[in-house]
């Protein structure tokens, strides 16, 4: 650790008084080439940072007000240890800059949200730049985009995740209208999945941030760091159909949405997983479905003998490069085509609330989970990097030893509601 350079005169408020108000500064060298410099005024005096270029010049900084009159609170006020750490680090940032190591001018969040997605183009789907793009831009760049990401602190980042899990939900709204928000509901389930929204963008912004500051862009990635998400707000309860739920829903979908509803059912494949597939993709000797690109990664999920039989039935008599859904008029399925169909199918089989695709790879998941398939079978079949995920929503499914116990031994209490009530009536009161 560096240690502080001393200088009497400088470094409280009374020996500073004592010094007579002039144009130039008071110095004091922190540094071989450094020296933090104290003017003083009439109403009080200010820190500057002044650097050896070369050949005699020297290049300043204005770091902020000396606290003569007002609490130092490390960010415009500084009293004379941090003014020496605020010179520190802007001279490690302009010798960066000098080596080429880092982006020299004022560097802002709009700039790092830019490079950010500048990068991705390359790395991840259009899609995944797409709904980036509008997370950015509605919740980080009204906020923090002309903010400079030097000057960022912890405290302005936890306000800012905060104000996100305090707003309400945003509904789609149509292009050029206002934006549209949702109930403002104040009960725990909506305040948990607010609180989880708000989770995520933290998180894709830290990202921003990291890129930021490996590329050099950024002397720090201290302020960030110390933010922290909220905690056990991701633990939602996972909802799944019942086998009774699934027939129904099967006999209400449209023949077109139908397949797909039922490979879902069978697999727990993604709906974009399951919209790509080809013909070639099913394997009927391994009675096996390969899945592509799926997160950048190759799986092979595993067929049940019905499943087996549904997709021998959907291949039979076409050809490698066809998919093996397609949508009623022919075409392929994209993105949300699922969506309003999958609704009128859950409203007709009268199943609330509304199914969505991605309840019926939890349902899948599910079903596993409670015939007592291991996490980790589980995860590779659901295509999980590791069993966390898998844990997370199915473990509190799977078959115990403790409740096995529990329901083999707990006592019977009697307590049933069944029988003759006898209202009870306060002594001396009448009986009416």
């Amino acid at each position: 650790m560096v240690s502080s350079a001393r200088k009497s005169s400088l470094e409280t408020r009374s020996a500073r008084a004592r010094l007579r108000a002039r144009r130039a500064p008071y110095y004091a060298k922190v540094a071989k080439g450094l020296r933090l410099g104290y003017y003083r005024g009439v109403k009080g005096g200010t820190w500057i940072g002044s650097r050896y270029r070369s050949e005699g010049s020297y290049e300043t900084i204005s770091l902020g007000n000396a606290d003569d009159h007002l609490a130092a609170d490390n960010i415009k006020v500084f009293d004379y240890w941090q003014a020496q750490d605020a010179l520190r680090k802007w001279s490690e940032q302009q010798t960066l800059i000098d080596e080429g190591l880092m982006q020299a001018g004022p560097y802002t969040v709009a700039d790092a949200v830019r490079d950010y997605l500048d990068e991705i183009r390359a790395e991840k789907k259009p899609e995944a730049v797409r709904n980036a793009e509008i997370i950015f831009n509605a919740f980080v760049l009204p906020e923090l985009g002309e903010a400079l990401v030097s000057k960022l602190t912890p405290d302005r980042l936890t306000r800012w995740r905060n104000s996100i899990a305090e707003r309400p939900r945003r509904v789609r709204t149509r292009i050029g209208a206002a934006q549209a928000y949702g109930d403002a509901g104040r009960d725990d389930e909506t305040r948990r999945r607010r609180k989880a929204t708000a989770n995520r963008i933290l998180t894709m912004f830290k990202a921003t941030l990291n890129r930021a500051f490996n590329a050099g862009r950024v002397a720090s990635d201290t302020a960030w760091r110390k933010v922290k998400p909220f905690s056990k707000v991701d633990e939602a309860v996972v909802r799944y159909l019942t086998g009774d739920q699934a027939r129904r829903l099967i006999n209400a979908c449209p023949e077109d949405l139908r397949s797909m509803v039922q490979a879902a059912l069978l697999t727990g494949c993604r709906y974009s997983e399951l919209a790509r597939l080809t013909c070639a993709d099913y394997n009927a000797d391994t009675e096996t479905v390969a899945i592509r690109l799926a997160k950048g990664r190759l799986r092979h999920v595993t067929l049940t003998d019905e499943g087996r039989e549904y997709f021998d039935r959907w291949t039979a008599g076409r050809g490698a490069t066809d998919h093996v859904f397609l949508r009623g008029d022919g075409g392929l399925w994209g993105k949300s085509h699922q969506s309003r169909p999958l609704t009128e199918a859950s409203r007709n089989a009268r199943i609330v609330p509304y199914v969505t695709f991605h309840i019926l790879r939890h349902t899948h998941g599910s079903h596993l989970a409670m015939k007592g398939v291991p996490m980790g079978v589980i995860a590779a079949q659901l295509g999980h990097a590791d069993t966390r995920m898998t844990e997370k929503h199915y473990a509190h499914l799977a078959p115990s030893y403790v409740k096995d116990t529990i329901r083999a031994n707990a006592p019977v209490l009697g307590i049933s509601a069944e029988g003759p009530v006898k209202r009870l009536v306060r002594r001396g009161s009448p009986v009416g």
